[in-house]
């Protein structure tokens, strides 16, 4: 016979549960802002070295851009030594030339997001970063409201949001670069305007990578948030470099917590490339 639930019950569990996580990540070692390609993949990195690590993620579902390779085609294409960091989740990817493979993008995409919640990281999503947190010459946190409040009309949206502080906070917000974005503005960094170049793929997966970095004391920015604030080419629907980037940026916090990662030497070649 299948329990019977009262609709209280249901209430309590939903409201009381989120509550108590809410407050527990109040204070973090890292936020994880974004959850596509390299964000879902710094977090899992972060998870699984024992950083307590927090997801903001504005959209309902986590994911980014992943679901849809290219144009709407579920097809993801990720080239080598990359592809080892998808396989390593349990997705086998097809070798379409060699150094190049291809796979089902919503599997890529499911399997990546379970393997960095299964590692320990969390999500808060709906919810979207308005502002950092500072103190002196550092970001120590950011301040968040839910993304449908950005959507009232003005006369409704007086809606104070809230602090989250962290140790380190990493900007995976994608091509807009949400968080450098707002640190320049608000407390007029010297970094670059976010504004990325047009496509040349294996000239923008290199730099990508290579402009993975911390570009204000506890700001590090990976994927194509680090592309933006460069002004680097775009690479299109090839993902190799957004999950290194990914790895790079929890490589960066770590040596801050005095962690280390270890990867294949194939991945750490191509990270200190």
């Amino acid at each position: 016979m299948m329990k019977e639930v009262d609709e209280t019950t249901i209430t309590k569990a939903i409201a009381g549960e989120f509550v108590k996580k809410f407050l527990e990540y109040a204070e973090s070692d890292v936020i994880v802002v974004g959850s596509g390609p390299a964000g879902i993949t710094a977090a899992r990195y972060l998870a699984k070295a024992g950083v307590k690590t927090l997801i903001i993620e504005r959209n309902i579902m986590m994911g980014g851009g992943m679901w849809q390779g290219g144009m709407l085609f579920p097809e993801m294409v990720v080239e080598a030594p990359a592809h080892k960091l998808v396989e390593e989740v349990g997705v086998k990817m097809k070798e379409y030339e060699k150094g190049v493979y291809v796979g089902s993008s919503p599997h890529i995409s499911a399997k990546l997001i379970a393997a960095a919640l299964d590692a320990g990281a969390v999500v808060f999503n709906s919810i979207e970063v308005k502002d950092v947190v500072y103190r002196k010459d550092r970001i120590t946190g950011v301040v968040v409201n839910w993304h449908s409040v950005s959507m009232l009309p003005p006369f409704l949206t007086c809606v104070d949001p809230l602090a989250l502080k962290s140790r380190a906070v990493i900007d995976a917000t994608g091509h807009q670069a949400e968080v450098a974005r707002i640190a320049k503005k608000k407390l007029r960094l010297d970094i670059p305007e976010p504004l990325e170049g047009s496509m040349w793929a294996a000239e923008g997966e290199k730099a990508t990578i290579k402009n993975t970095k911390e570009v204000y004391p506890g700001l590090i920015v990976c994927g194509m948030a680090s592309n933006s604030i460069g002004g680097l080419p775009r690479m299109g629907p090839l993902y190799g470099a957004m999950f290194l980037s990914g790895v790079k940026a929890a490589k960066i916090v770590l040596k801050k917590f005095g962690k280390e990662i270890k990867l294949e030497k194939e991945i750490e070649d191509v990270l200190n490339v």
